[in-house]
């Protein structure tokens, strides 16, 4: 069974598996590059890697109105509820910790990120996820620093690997050659860049660098494109 991802601009991805819809990190409505509005997109399940307002923003309008179940860790888990998501649709879990779901089974990485939520409360440790699907294994490396964890993460092999490249906030394009040839993925998507002039880079040249220095396959969407795996 094939899965195909879509990417909807800065770390937002759609992923179809299946009949699960699966959404990461909504940020939507005030995303200046997102091509699409909240109430536009489908959703089983919500994934949250950390409690910035660029990942969270739009995760609780969407469960409520999807009946989304809303997979984070614990303190922001607290919070969504603080926010009128039902308790039965929040699995709250930690670092290192894994549940298996309707989709597949989904196990929560380090990231190193600060993760604090949009009316100033603590988020908890940001995070990122190991998603093994029916037949496809994907790494969402969320907001993080390069980090020798990477190659733990892909001892076990990847389909695909999701890192950012902004730099800034998160590793940039010279770290993600290296945190790539650690994680050894078959195929590699750049995000959390572009979304504004602090985070710009060329992705056409980071592409031609992990073909040149890595064995993994760049695959570089623009907002709205999707790629099946």
């Amino acid at each position: 069974m094939t899965a195909e991802i879509t990417w909807l601009g800065h770390s937002c991805f759609a992923i179809r598996s299946g009949k699960h819809e699966l959404l990461i990190d909504p940020f939507l409505n005030d995303s200046p590059v997102a091509p699409k509005q909240a109430d536009d997109v489908a959703a089983d399940f919500v994934l949250l890697t950390h409690g910035h307002f660029d990942h969270v923003a739009d995760a609780v309008a969407i469960a409520q109105r999807t009946g989304a179940t809303i997979v984070a860790n614990f303190e922001i888990g607290e919070w969504l509820k603080a926010q009128g998501v039902a308790e039965d649709r929040v699995v709250a879990m930690n670092t290192g910790g894994a549940v298996d779901l309707a989709f597949g089974n989904v196990k929560m990485t380090t990231a190193i990120h600060s993760s604090g939520l949009p009316d100033g409360s603590y988020g908890g440790v940001a995070g990122g996820f190991l998603l093994q699907l029916e037949r496809q294994r994907l790494y969402l490396a969320g907001d993080t620093a390069l980090t020798l964890d990477m190659k733990l993460i892909g001892m076990a092999g990847l389909d695909l690997a999701v890192l950012p490249i902004g730099d800034l906030f998160t590793m940039g394009p010279d770290d993600s050659i290296e945190a790539i040839k650690m994680l050894n993925p078959q195929k590699v998507i750049p995000c959390h860049f572009n979304t504004w002039p602090p985070i710009e880079q060329d992705a056409t040249n980071w592409a031609d660098r992990v073909r040149s220095h890595t064995a993994a396959e760049p695959v570089v969407l623009q907002p709205g494109e999707s790629h099946s795996l």
